[in-house]
């Protein structure tokens, strides 16, 4: 079954080379997508009305809407049970953010069936999926043992095929006093747990919080991953300046998430190397934190990602217009630049070539704005003008 979507009065396809393209984002005026199977998109151009156009099984008018690439968020806690609404209310009291609470999404989420875990899950990104996103990075880390850690990430993979390892979430508090002995675990037994079922390893390093890893304890949980033939992620430079962003470099991380304390040094490394900076600003939002300095990455030419964060402790937000539109206002990027950081920033964070972009071959879903323009996802914030075009058989 292949569909014409005609009727596009902006398509930005994140294709300057397009023949009808105008301008660096790929804009096409008047467009028109035609998508076979498994969201694939077949061809992409320039038509004139609804009559004009490439044959298709069927037709679908957007009457003058805006179509942008699916969002992909690289970056999400979607796996959990509990709630942690009174640690929000805290925070906005003056309460610092210092990794602890994750504990006690630990413990509900272990005491969680598959079934409610399940539900959760697929709540969570049916409401993400409403909001325009296509793909979407999912991480354990609420289960901090072999078989809950396990059992989150076979959840995560029924319904993803970016699922990210994170076992060095936090120390658990059965650990605490020995953090050694937790480190071999997640290297050992815990890691092999996850074969068959993660794409990526992640670890949370942070010298300034008492639950995180140092850096010591980053890098022999990153190169384990590595040598058992997972892609390497890291949660770095978050709560204060760290070693996270140079640990990433090093070891060639796709993606580095959070920078939100960096020197110029920690630019500078960036932008030699090919891990993009992924940028969470919902956590800022949510935790009255400085935001990261978005503008300086970019100047310096380092590939910029934004994702959601999507998590019950310090982001409990599925929207990336909302990310958009706080990146645009708090972080001093452009309408552009947001939008491309939620689109191709997100698909080169996870080093995908077929997502993020509207082009012939790409499989990552297209979004439709209630708008002419893509510029109204930071124009009008707070306003569900979003939708994933979703065609049925």
């Amino acid at each position: 079954m292949t569909t014409l979507v005609t009727g596009i009065a902006e398509l930005t396809t994140l294709d300057p080379t397009h023949p009808d393209a105008e301008d660096a984002m790929g804009t096409i005026r008047g467009a028109a997508i035609v998508v076979g199977d498994d969201e694939q998109v077949l061809w992409v151009g320039r038509t004139i009305n609804s009559d004009n156009g490439p044959a298709a099984d069927r037709r679908v008018f957007l009457d003058g809407q805006a179509v942008v690439p699916a969002f992909v968020d690289s970056h999400t806690h979607l796996v959990f049970a509990g709630d942690r609404s009174a640690e929000f209310a805290a925070r906005m009291s003056g309460t610092a953010y210092d990794g602890g609470g994750i504990a006690s999404t630990v413990a509900a989420t272990r005491a969680a069936s598959d079934d409610d875990l399940r539900h959760l899950l697929r709540t969570r990104l049916d409401e993400m999926r409403a909001q325009g996103t296509g793909v979407v990075e999912i991480k354990s880390g609420y289960g901090l043992d072999v078989d809950n850690e396990t059992r989150l990430l076979r959840l995560a993979g029924e319904v993803s095929d970016e699922v990210t390892f994170l076992g060095a979430h936090v120390i658990p508090p059965e650990f605490r006093h020995r953090r050694s002995e937790y480190v071999d675990l997640v290297t050992g037994p815990m890691l092999d747990g996850a074969r068959g079922y993660a794409t990526w390893v992640d670890v949370f390093c942070e010298p300034h919080s008492p639950h995180a890893f140092d850096a010591d304890e980053s890098r022999a949980i990153l190169e384990a991953g590595r040598d058992a033939g997972l892609g390497i992620r890291v949660h770095g430079n978050q709560l204060g300046p760290g070693p996270g962003v140079r640990l990433a470099v090093e070891l060639g991380a796709a993606s580095v998430d959070h920078c939100t304390h960096l020197t110029a040094a920690d630019i500078e490394t960036l932008a030699g190397s090919t891990t993009v900076a992924t940028l969470l600003p919902g956590v800022e939002f949510s935790t009255r934190s400085n935001y990261p300095d978005a503008r300086a990455l970019i100047d310096a030419g380092v590939t910029v990602a934004l994702a959601s964060d999507c998590n019950p402790g310090t982001c409990y937000s599925s929207s990336m217009p909302f990310v958009i539109a706080l990146a645009v206002r708090e972080m001093r990027l452009t309408p552009d630049e947001a939008l491309r950081a939620a689109t191709a920033g997100g698909a080169q964070s996870l080093r995908r070539s077929d997502i993020g972009r509207i082009v012939a071959g790409s499989r990552g879903g297209i979004t439709v704005l209630d708008a002419p323009s893509h510029l109204h996802l930071s124009y009008r914030a707070g306003v569900p003008i979003a939708r994933r075009l979703v065609l049925t058989p």
